[in-house]
Order: structure tokens, then C-alpha cells, then sequence
């Protein structure tokens, strides 16, 4: 794809393309607002516009996360058809440099042996581009066994297969995204043991993976957690990182403290909609973890399948 392509595809249906991608920006601007975070309207803009004609009847989403380097951002996500090539659009718009890198290779691949029912974007406000997300159709899971088994994904998969069923963490994948600022790869797995991983298992993930204690509130979340997700590099021969991720319409009902800008964030967002849903995760690391939270700007029906949500458990707070 060109930048000529990217050129006529911006003339489809100017009208509605153009009302979709500024009415994003400006809820993207309340929030950062909010948030106090100062950002580049025109980097935001060359995103949208890249992307905008998936932008009408896109899934949105926001995030916030704690810690440093990261309580200045405020990351948006947002679906797109699978008919759109969001990796040559990323390429030709200058988001992302072609450098001979697997990460460059590993979403073709991923697309020749998976059925894939959607993408999404992930970009910063003020980072800008990060990530292109895969979904893969909810009838067609993907064996993790066969993505580790894809020549460009990084061989630290392949290395914790024995880790990822010791730990009962699934056998199959129907999300993965690759950043590429970052050059790693994240693989979901939606199918915790039921009632949720227990304290003695979140410690030995960790201390497997060269993570940090867990703290109490991280234990209580991997309780509830209804999936977990694993960070891999190429660099790296293990796990990188390890995230619980926990589902509510109603984050103040969790069993932990927020963090004083994530609960602005969510009085927020509630304030305009009670019945937002949210996605609040923890992540590991070596010297100890962060918290992130995700709010659902635009939720789409598919959504709950998406992340393999068991069925009710968005019906009340967690």
C-alpha cells in the first residue's frame, strides 16, 4: 500500500469519516483535559485520519495506568474491519519504519494461519502509535502451540509452553498484539482455572518469571481475574511480564485501593455513563507492578467475546 492508496482511501465517504475522527479527538481532548496530560493535536490527528475509515463503527476504549513514565499518558484503542491492512496503512503513513525486524513480519503470518475476525489500534496521545491488536474469530481460537510455531514470533513463546500448562493458563489464544515501539508481543489467554488463580499460584508465576513479590491487592485481583496475558521480546529468552486482568461495571467495588488518577478517571466516565464498563489489570514486573485501567468509550456486542468473558460477569460489579 502507498501513500497514494492512503490518499483515495481518506476520500471514502469524506463526510462521515471526518465527523467520526473529530468527534474522537474531542473526547479524546476532555479526557486528557481531565487528566492534565499535554499532548500533540496533530499527532493525534494523523492517527485518526490514517485509520478513520473504521473509525464510524469502531469500538473505543481509554487507558490509564500508575507508575513512572506512565501516570503522563492517557492510551486509545479502537477496532477496525479486518479487510483493513493496519500494519501497510501504519508503514505508508509513517507510523511505523520498516526495518527487517520479525515484528514486522509477524502479523502476515499470524494472518495466513489464523482466521482473524478483527484488528484494533493502540496509540498514546502522547507517545503516539504502539500497537496493532489481532483478534482472532471466537470459533476459531488459535493453539498457542501453533502461534509459537510461527517463524517470527518471538522463540520465548515456544520456550514457556511448559510454563503456560503448568500454570493452567489455556491452551488457546483469540487475542494478541504486537507493539511495535516496544518490540514485544502480548498473548491473552481466557481460560483462568475457575474462581479465579490463587495467591500461591500468582507467587509462583512470578518468582518463575523474575517478577517482584506480589503485593496483597494483586493477590486479592488474581482472585477475580477473569484472564491473564503474558509479555514476550525477542531479546529475551522468558516471559517479560505477566498481567491479571479483572472485569467491572464498577471499579470503586473492588477490593483494592485506586490509584488517586485512576479514580478521577473513573468519576469521570461514570458520571457520563453508570453503566460503562471497565477493565481493570495488574501488571508484573522485576521491580514491582502497576495497575492500569480500561474504560469502554463505544462498546461493541462482540466485545465480551473479545476477551472471552464468561458469561454474566459484566452483569453486576464484580
Amino acid at each position: 500500500m502507498t501513500l497514494k492508496d492512503v490518499t483515495a482511501m481518506s476520500q471514502v465517504a469524506p463526510t462521515v469519516r471526518g465527523d467520526a475522527v473529530h468527534a474522537l479527538h474531542a473526547v479524546i481532548e476532555e479526557a486528557a483535559g481531565l487528566l492534565e496530560v499535554e499532548y500533540d493535536r496533530g499527532r493525534v490527528l494523523r492517527v485518526l485520519d490514517l485509520y478513520g475509515e473504521g473509525l464510524p463503527g469502531a469500538t473505543v476504549a481509554f487507558r490509564v495506568a500508575t507508575g513512572a513514565g506512565r501516570a503522563g499518558e492517557l492510551d486509545c484503542r479502537f477496532s477496525l474491519p479486518r479487510q483493513i491492512e493496519p500494519y501497510r496503512l501504519a508503514v505508508a503513513g509513517g507510523l511505523v519504519e520498516e526495518s527487517g525486524h520479525p515484528a514486522g513480519r509477524l502479523l502476515a503470518e499470524v494472518r495466513e494461519s489464523c482466521q482473524v475476525d478483527s484488528y484494533g489500534i493502540d496509540f498514546g496521545v502522547v507517545g503516539g502509535f504502539k500497537k496493532i491488536w489481532v483478534v482472532l474469530a471466537r470459533t476459531a481460537l488459535q493453539d498457542v502451540r501453533t502461534l509459537a510455531g510461527l517463524p517470527s514470533m518471538p522463540p520465548a513463546l515456544g520456550r514457556s509452553l511448559d510454563f503456560i500448562a503448568r500454570h493452567r493458563l489455556g491452551e488457546s489464544v483469540g487475542l494478541l498484539g504486537i507493539d511495535y515501539r516496544h518490540r514485544t508481543v502480548n498473548i491473552y489467554f481466557g481460560e483462568p482455572p475457575e474462581g479465579g488463580i490463587d495467591p500461591a499460584a500468582v507467587r509462583a508465576m512470578l518468582r518463575e518469571t523474575g517478577q517482584a513479590e506480589p503485593s496483597e491487592q494483586m493477590l486479592r485481583l488474581g482472585r477475580l481475574a477473569f484472564g491473564v496475558y503474558v509479555t514476550l521480546g525477542w531479546d529475551s529468552p522468558a516471559i517479560e511480564r505477566v498481567c491479571l486482568a479483572v472485569a467491572s461495571t464498577d471499579p470503586a467495588s473492588l477490593p483494592v485501593r485506586l490509584d488517586e488518577r485512576i479514580g478521577r478517571f473513573v468519576a469521570h466516565v461514570r458520571a457520563g455513563d453508570p453503566s460503562t464498563r471497565f477493565v481493570y489489570a495488574v501488571a508484573s514486573q522485576p521491580d514491582g507492578e502497576y495497575y492500569k485501567l480500561q474504560s469502554y468509550y463505544r462498546w461493541g456486542a462482540a466485545v465480551p467475546e473479545i476477551m472471552q468473558l464468561p458469561e454474566g460477569s459484566l452483569a453486576d460489579p464484580v
